[in-house]
């Protein structure tokens, strides 16, 4: 850690946590000062504990943390942000776990960035706020992978390097992009994309999110996004990821959205 002093502040996201021997538990959490770092909640699970509410997952809290033997303590805490409406619904919930998931999935402890903190608030108060989590998920796909510098090629061929042209292409998750029809036709390992879902893509790759929250996918490229970052995240990641599952299981419960326009351009 950067800082010796046997106490320290971090605002921090937890994303998940366990238990931890006969009244603790073990945090995961993502920070603004210092990325991803465990700390124990000592007590936490008993009854009159104080701390327990303000250290859920998906809240956004300001702890004091004191230099333990091995891990960091939780001296205080308080939350920032609870993110209520997460916690309410099913689906959202289904939502917020996958962006947890994610960002625990491809980062390591004590590497701080602060963009990649912002992204991860950004996302839950987004999907807090109502706003279609369809578009904030691929949204927060697409900027996790710039910052984490997984940035796919969506303008050039990433075989030839050639200019994609305004037709159907093909995207290779072991060359980090979409290849041309002439180096994608016949090749093993890669997937068609439309252009149609790449237009989406570039898109959401260039703008800001005031920007990219216009878009409106239809059904068939809203799921064809999904896929593709799908086979592309989990190829990144060498493992299947947990949360998608769950989302899927909780979608199909509910009401199927109606048909929207596309983008035009």
């Amino acid at each position: 850690m950067p800082s010796r002093e046997r106490s320290f502040r971090v605002e921090a996201v937890v994303l998940r946590h366990s238990d931890w021997g006969e009244a603790d538990r073990l945090l995961t959490l993502y920070s603004r000062e210092q990325g991803k770092l465990r700390a124990v909640a000592k007590g936490v699970r008993k009854v009159r504990s104080r701390k327990a509410g303000h250290l859920e997952p998906f809240t956004r809290v300001s702890l004091l943390l004191s230099r333990g033997r091995d891990l960091p303590l939780v001296t205080q805490a308080e939350a920032r942000e609870a993110y209520l409406p997460l916690r309410e619904d099913l689906l959202l919930l289904s939502y917020a776990s996958y962006v947890v998931e994610l960002i625990d999935r491809f980062t390591y402890e004590d590497e701080e960035n602060r963009s990649l903190y912002r992204l991860l608030v950004d996302s839950l108060s987004r999907l807090a706020a109502g706003q279609e989590p369809e578009l904030v998920l691929r949204y927060y796909e697409i900027r996790l992978l710039d910052l984490l510098g997984f940035r796919p090629h969506l303008f050039q061929c990433a075989n030839c390097e050639r200019q994609i042209q305004a037709e159907d292409q093909f995207f290779s998750a072991e060359l980090g992009g979409v290849l041309c029809p002439d180096c994608g036709r016949g090749r093993g390992g890669v997937r068609p994309v439309s252009m149609s879902a790449l237009k989406y893509l570039r898109h959401f790759q260039r703008s800001s999110y005031a920007e990219a929250s216009r878009a409106r996918p239809a059904p068939e490229v809203t799921r064809e996004l999904e896929i593709l970052s799908q086979h592309y995240l989990t190829h990144l990641l060498e493992r299947s990821l947990n949360s998608p599952a769950f989302l899927r299981r909780v979608r199909s419960q509910a009401r199927p959205a109606e048909p929207v326009e596309e983008l035009d351009g």
